[in-house]
Order: C-alpha cells, then sequence, then structure tokens
C-alpha cells in the first residue's frame, strides 16, 4: 500500500481513492495453462486509470502488458453515453482499462479503451488496435484466438479478425430501439448479467442476444442547473410496465442463422448463459414472478430448447453467480434453495445436493474434473461465534471431500474475489485488523494440497488515515449480524453514554457486516465525530440462508425496520448507547429504511438522514421490485404499505433527504414526492439536491462536504 496525501481527511481521501479501491490489483484471470494471472491495476492509489498487468506463476514477476497513457498518446479518455451507463449499471469509477476478455489460452486480451478497441499480446508483449466501427462495447476474442467479437452503441455485434484484416457487421438492428450483443437495463442492473453475447467453444458460432426496448416506458432526466441542455431519454421498465423483449439467435460464422425458442411468454426473463466443452449451451429463464424458473437445454443445430431441470418456489427465486454449468464430463451443477435439506442453500451436482446445513452458497468460482470451487458463508447456526465470514470452499463432484482455501492460515476470512483454472487459484480476502486486501496466488501440488508458493500480488492502494474498530455480534433472539463502531480513543468511565447513529443499508443484496476492514471505515469515521455507530444486517440481507432472506416477502417496511429496532435495543445492554438520541442515516435501501424509521418508529429514531431513497415503489424497476413485492396491479396494498408518501403525516422528527438529480437508477421524483406528500400534510424537512450527481459516489470535495452536512444535521437535531 501507498501513504496517504498528508492534506487528506478521510472524506475527501475515501471519495478520491474510490473507497480506497484505486490501486488494488482486481478483475483476475488465469490462463488455461497456468502459466500466468492476468488482472488490472493502476500505478498508485491516486490514478484512477488501470493498466493490464500479467504475473508468471513461474517466477511471480509482474509485467505491464498494456498502458492506456501509451496506447492514447498520453490523450484524455472519451467515453460514449452508453459506456457511461453500462458504468453507472456496474458501480464502475475508474479508468483506463476497466475489462477485458481473454481467449481460450490465455494469451491474448481484449479490451475498449476510449471507444476504441485493442488487442493485447500476453506472451510476445505489446498491444496493438484493431479495426472496429465504435465506439464499442465488451470486446470479447474468441477461443481459437482468430476473431475478436464486439458490440457497439449503434446496436450492432460486429466482428474483427485479431490480424487486423478485416471488421465487419455480424448483426445489424432491425428496428429503432434493437440492439444486437448487448445486455438490457434490467439484466444489468439487476440480474448482475452484463453480457449479450456468448463464443461456442469450437468458436465456429456465437450465441447472440437480441434486445428490443420499445415496449418499455420512456423517462427524461433533465438537469435543472442547465436549462438549455436536453432532458435525457431513459428506458426505464417501472413495476408493472413492460420490459424490454429480449431473445437469442446462434448466429454462424458461415452465415447461418437459428432463433433459440423457448416459452418466452411463461419465461421472459433471460438470467444466464453457459457454454462450454461439457455440453450443450445452457439457459436459465425465470417468470416474471420469478417463483418459477427453468434450466434449458440448446440444440445448437435447430435452436430448440429442452428443459433438463425445473424448479419452483412460493417466495421467489435467486440467481446465482457462476451457474448453472456442466463439468467436464457432463453433470448439471446449479445452487439450489429447495434440492438440500429444508432452509438451506446447497450445491448440486447432477442430481444431488452436495452441502449440507452447515454452509450456504453464494457463487460458484470454477467446475473442474474432479471438484467445485465455491463461496461460501455461515453465521445462522450457533457454532459461528461471529458474522460476516465468506470463505473459499472446495468440494468434490459426490460431496465427500470438503476442503478450505486458507488465506494467511485463516480458512474463515472474508473473501472479496476469487478464481481458479489450471491447478492455480487467486483470492482476495480481507481481515477487520488489516486495511486493505491480500491478493495471494496459490497452486496446487499434485497431491491436492494447496501452497501460497507462488506469490502475493501487491496493492497501491492508499492507507486509509483513520482505522476501523469493528466489534461483531449477534444481536438479539434473531442472533442480528451487528457491528459497533466507538470513537477512537473513547473512555466510558470518562464520556458516559453516547449519541447513537444507526447506518444500515439493510435490504437485499446489500451485505454490511463482513469480516474485513476497509467496508468500514465510513462507520468508523461517523463514530469519531463522537457517535457510537450500529451497522445492523437484519432480515433480507444475504448470508444467513433462503429463510432469512425471503422473510422480507412483501413486507419491507416490516421485517427489515423491525430488526433495526431490535439490534439497537439488544446491544444497548453490552454498549454505551444513549438510546434518548437515536440517528439514521442510509443511502439507496439504508436511505429508505432511515426515513421509514423515522416515519414510523420516532419513538426509537430521532433524526434521519435518507440518502436516494426509494420512497415509492411503483418508481423502481421491475426485476427488483416485483421480486420482493409482486405486481403493483394485483398487489396494490402491499406497495401502498412499503412506500412513504402515505406516512408523511406522522413526520414527527428531522429529516435531511439527499438526491442526486441525474440519478437514472433511483430517479429524482422519489424524494421529490416524498417532499411533496410532506409538504401537503405540513411537516418541515430538508432537501439537498445534487446537481449532477448520479447514484454513485460524487466528487472528492461534494462528498467531504455531504457527510461534513450531515454530522452537523444529526448533531443540531439531537441536540449536541
Amino acid at each position: 500500500m501507498t501513504s496517504h496525501t498528508p492534506a487528506d481527511t478521510f472524506p475527501r481521501q475515501y471519495a478520491r481513492t474510490l473507497r480506497y479501491t484505486v490501486g488494488a490489483p482486481r478483475s483476475f484471470a488465469v490462463a488455461s495453462d497456468g502459466s500466468r494471472v492476468v488482472f488490472l491495476r493502476s500505478r498508485s492509489g491516486s490514478d484512477r486509470a488501470n493498466l493490464l498487468w500479467t504475473l508468471d506463476t513461474a517466477t511471480g514477476e509482474e509485467r505491464v502488458a498494456a498502458d492506456p497513457v501509451v496506447l492514447l498518446g498520453g490523450g484524455e479518455e472519451d467515453l460514449s453515453p452508453a459506456e457511461k451507463a453500462r458504468r453507472e449499471r456496474s458501480r464502475e469509477g475508474s479508468a483506463g482499462i476497466v475489462g477485458y476478455a481473454l481467449d481460450g489460452a490465455g494469451k491474448v486480451a481484449a479490451f475498449a479503451l476510449s471507444g476504441r478497441l485493442f488487442l493485447a499480446d500476453l506472451v510476445a508483449g505489446g498491444s496493438t488496435e484493431l479495426p472496429a466501427e465504435g465506439p464499442l462495447l465488451d470486446p470479447r476474442p474468441s477461443p481459437d484466438g482468430a476473431f475478436v467479437a464486439y458490440a457497439n452503441t449503434a446496436g450492432e455485434l460486429r466482428l474483427t479478425r485479431t490480424d487486423g484484416t478485416a471488421d465487419w457487421a455480424f448483426a445489424q438492428p432491425d428496428g429503432p430501439n434493437v440492439t444486437w450483443g448487448q445486455a438490457e437495463f434490467i439484466a444489468q442492473e439487476e440480474m448482475s448479467r452484463d453480457r449479450g453475447f456468448w463464443w461456442s467453444p469450437q468458436s465456429d458460432r456465437l450465441l447472440v442476444e437480441r434486445a428490443d426496448d420499445s415496449p418499455v416506458g420512456r423517462w427524461w432526466i433533465a438537469d435543472p442547473a442547465n436549462p438549455g441542455s436536453e432532458p435525457a431519454e431513459v428506458a426505464y421498465p417501472a413495476a408493472g410496465t413492460a420490459n424490454a423483449e429480449t431473445g437469442l439467435w446462434l448466429l454462424g460464422l458461415d452465415g447461418s442463422r437459428t432463433e433459440v425458442v423457448w416459452d418466452r411468454e411463461a419465461f421472459p426473463y433471460l438470467g444466464r448463459v453457459h457454454w462450454s466443452t461439457g455440453g450443450v449451451p445452457l439457459l436459465l429463464v425465470q417468470a416474471r414472478d420469478q417463483r418459477s424458473q427453468q434450466i434449458l437445454g440448446v440444440d445448437v443445430e435447430t435452436g430448440a430448447t429442452e428443459v433438463l431441470h425445473e424448479e419452483r418456489d412460493e417466495v421467489w427465486l435467486e440467481l446465482f453467480a457462476g451457474v448453472p454449468a456442466w463439468t467436464p464430463d457432463g453433470k448439471l451443477v446449479r445452487i439450489s434453495d429447495t434440492a438440500g435439506e429444508d432452509g438451506v442453500r446447497a450445491l448440486v451436482v447432477g442430481d444431488h445436493a452436495v452441502t449440507g446445513a452447515d454452509l450456504h452458497l453464494r457463487s460458484v468460482l470454477a467446475v473442474t474434473a474432479e471438484e467445485v470451487f465455491f463461496t461460501a458463508s455461515g453465521g445462522a447456526t450457533e457454532a459461528d461465534p461471529e458474522p460476516g465470514w465468506i470463505a473459499v470452499g472446495r468440494i468434490s463432484h459426490d460431496g465427500k471431500q470438503l476442503s478450505w482455501e486458507a488465506a494467511n492460515g485463516r480458512p474463515f476470512t472474508s473473501v472479496s474475489t476469487a478464481v481458479h483454472a489450471a491447478g492455480i487459484t487467486v483470492r482476495a480476502t480481507a481481515e477487520p485488523d488489516l486495511p486493505g486486501t491480500l491478493v495471494q496466488v496459490a497452486r496446487d501440488l499434485p497431491e491436492g494440497v494447496v501452497v501460497d508458493d507462488v506469490a502475493v500480488i501487491e496493492s497501491y492502494a492508499e492507507t486509509p488515515v483513520i482505522t476501523a474498530r469493528p466489534v461483531f455480534r449477534f444481536a438479539g433472539e434473531r442472533r442480528i449480524p451487528a457491528a459497533v463502531f466507538l470513537p477512537t480513543g473513547y473512555d466510558r468511565e470518562r464520556d458516559g453514554l453516547l449519541p447513537v447513529l444507526m447506518d444500515p443499508y439493510g435490504g437485499p443484496h446489500g451485505q454490511r457486516v463482513v469480516q474485513a476492514h476497509n467496508p468500514h471505515l465510513n462507520s468508523q469515521w461517523f463514530a469519531d465525530q463522537g457517535f457510537a455507530v450500529v451497522v445492523a444486517d437484519g432480515r433480507g440481507t444475504p448470508g444467513r440462508g433462503p429463510a432469512w432472506e425471503k422473510s422480507i416477502a412483501f413486507d419491507f417496511a416490516g421485517a427489515t425496520l423491525d430488526d433495526q429496532v431490535d439490534a439497537l435495543q439488544a446491544l444497548a445492554g453490552e454498549f454505551p448507547l444513549d438510546l434518548g438520541r437515536v440517528a439514521i442515516r442510509g443511502w439507496s435501501y439504508g436511505g429508505y429504511l432511515a426515513a421509514l424509521a423515522v416515519l414510523r418508529r420516532p419513538d426509537v429514531f430521532h433524526v434521519g438522514v435518507a440518502g436516494a431513497p426509494v420512497t415509492d415503489w411503483e418508481l423502481y424497476d421491475t426485476h427488483y421490485t416485483e421480486r420482493y413485492l409482486g405486481h403493483p396491479a394485483e398487489r396494490p396494498e402491499v406497495y401502498a404499505a412499503n412506500s412513504l408518501g402515505g406516512y408523511a403525516s406522522g413526520l414527527e422528527r428531522p429529516l435531511m433527504i439527499i438526491h442526486g438529480l441525474a440519478d437514472d437508477n433511483v430517479v429524482a421524483a422519489h424524494t421529490l414526492r416524498l417532499s411533496s406528500a410532506l409538504l401537503a400534510a405540513g411537516r418541515p424537512h430538508t432537501v439537498l439536491p445534487l446537481s449532477g450527481v448520479t447514484h454513485m459516489t460524487p466528487q472528492e470535495e461534494v462528498a467531504e462536504n455531504l457527510l461534513l452536512l450531515q454530522v452537523d444535521f444529526v448533531k443540531k437535531s439531537l441536540g449536541i
């Protein structure tokens, strides 16, 4: 890690370094023969522009494979609106090379830079620009390395030869709102699927998504600070409205075109696609209500599909990274809430669940001829002394041999990412008392023993100017995962009880209580302003089992808020929490929860700060909202009970609402509608609009002042 700038305050450093991710290695891949590891990393903790690097697993030597400064001749990047939107969907704030794809052998890497196409030779070294019709998106080499396929902002899918001799349109839009080879908005924002095309293992054809967003309603995101600018048009599928129409085609390099056929009326969502040598292409398709789904095998000659597995859940079905997939010998690998023991999220290989009640599966990392590599967590049983661990495991196809990938001698730590191929495992792990992440490259010995003898990939990330000191607990009868932060240097006899700041996310897909250091820095900074800060992961948050996550069905406003209250009251028995001075703050779902808290439980929460809150669930998107609350036409009472406008007359406590006016995920209309309802009810409140700011973190000057304003508002409201 690099040292920080002496003049830095924490808020500025936190924003400038993108939460200390700038300079940290990321986006790992392993060559098929295990000879090299490929990754991204910038030159320092103050430089956001990523370079492409390789590490030789025989020597541990690192080498720059592509440098954006050199490739652009020192010029500035020019990002298209489509690329900016893509980065917003993936919460990508860095610059330079932000993604890449390898050929089958891992000898070349293709990447987009400033809307142009480049190819890096990872063996001989050097990068070249290939002919391309840009601005382009998501370039991917064919497995044999002869071609690169890419999408562009004109909606085309194009191919270029890696020898630079030809570039041509492979699929062109047949309508004004049609794109080929691009994941639609819902897939990117809610399904964690950012790909829209997949090469065959033989490099002779591709599976390509065709998306038509003509049916989707149009919203307009204006810039009120610049009234002369045109509003941006956004195709936004709000809950209860039409989604984009999506389909798949098999496109052959010989010119053949075959549509893939499945019951798209019953299963409109294309959640996952997998194509490997283990079997036919796999599709995971979901019903709109996400209570049923099918895994389909695709006949690559006819486009017909066969149902390989069908699953139903009366609440909802989750999508997981890395599955469905094939083992090399043709067994289906999946993660299921219904195949194993009751209440267990299990790994299934073939027809059998191979993990049990002691593990909560999160993702599949790799499938080899003998084993499946996965991530899992615990915390639901009395056997887990502390919450928040996420580990990498490996298990034989029959489930009889299970082992853990130890990091720094500890198998159960917090894993932020991991990859495995050809006997090489790369893990990025974190611990509560160490800043940043440790990236280790490990090798399997022939007898199956894992040794960390290859290398540690150095991080250039800056060292935080403060130190987080989380104290982890399971709070209350429900054993709610929680972390408590006290001011640096706090002395109970001297300082007495502390005003409390609840700092939750508290909703689906947002685990905050993890065995790590850097994710807790923001909470520690708030604690150092004179608060006891509590972060609680109540029902609905991941990592505790299906029943825990699904207990919020049709009831955001009940379960998630109740658990914040219960955690607070339970922790007050051990920590110096002044329950007469309790504030709550949060962003996105956390912002919703903060506003909900002061509206519905003013007896517990005395001030709220709500950042980018969802206040009207009919204004949020289809896939997310309907999964948890159902269809608004079928359950209008659920939407009314869980939205905030109906509680406006109950506001008795100070409330600050913050919103970026350029936010196209949680649009500013959420805040404006709540503010209008509060005004109509005669309830005073504060609204802080952020001009030009999206759902992501603003610039460092704005970020610093934003945090300071929140602290000032809370202190004044609590009489501190």
